[in-house]
């Protein structure tokens, strides 16, 4: 087994050239297969692909590190009912959004997916504050790793409140820029969405307040 310190002496050792993401750990060039894990550059927030030995260099949530492990946790919150005039007070234009607290900005921030993407919009503080006051049991997300996806019911669709980690987050909005299409996104966006809240519904256990 690799020890922590073997890591480090990896991760300060010099590189003859950069690695393909994804092929290898981008911390200490060690060989990694699909899936791995990753974690995310708080600073920068940029997720890293590495292997389990760099993984657990960063699992410990009370340490103040540059990096953090993302957690493989998944919860639902079938009872959690967020109504229109809370939603609307959030000023986010469309139905379905992921939170998550940044500790480097020191305050939630909400992304909408869309044709360009993923766009960010800075939460009005207070008003996301009155979300978690109402239903505390969505106040559980470990701050930059994990992310609560929110889809608003929709045309006799029921609404939907998953706890996810943040790389299952950022592919989801990643695919949709690729399938969007027009307006609304297209049927097979659409379809995907469908798909996606499927997928992490059925890994999902349910959540419990704090």
């Amino acid at each position: 087994m690799t020890s922590p310190f073997g890591v480090l002496r990896r991760l300060t050792a010099p590189r003859s050239a950069p690695v393909p993401a994804g092929e290898r750990c981008e911390m200490c060039a060690e060989s990694i297969g699909e899936p791995h894990q990753h974690v995310v550059n708080v600073e920068g927030r940029q997720l890293m692909c590495v292997c389990r030995a760099c993984y657990l260099l960063f699992t410990d949530r009370e340490a103040e590190l540059r990096y953090r492990a993302v957690p493989d946790r998944y919860l639902a919150f079938p009872d959690v009912v967020i109504d229109q005039a809370e939603w609307d007070a959030l000023e986010i234009p469309v139905g379905l959004a992921f939170f998550f607290r940044n500790s480097a900005l020191g305050h939630t921030v909400a992304f909408y997916p869309g044709p360009a993407g993923a766009t960010e919009s800075e939460l009005p503080l207070p008003r996301w504050r009155e979300i978690l006051t109402n239903h505390p049991e969505l106040d559980v997300a470990a701050e930059d790793v994990e992310a609560l996806l929110i889809r608003m019911p929709h045309r006799g669709r029921p609404g939907a409140c998953l706890l996810l980690p943040i790389d299952a987050c950022y592919e989801f909005v990643g695919r949709m820029r690729l399938l969007w299409h027009g307006f609304d996104g297209g049927q097979e966006a659409h379809r995907y969405i469908e798909e996606f809240f499927a997928t992490m519904s059925a890994r999902a256990r349910t959540g419990g307040s704090r």
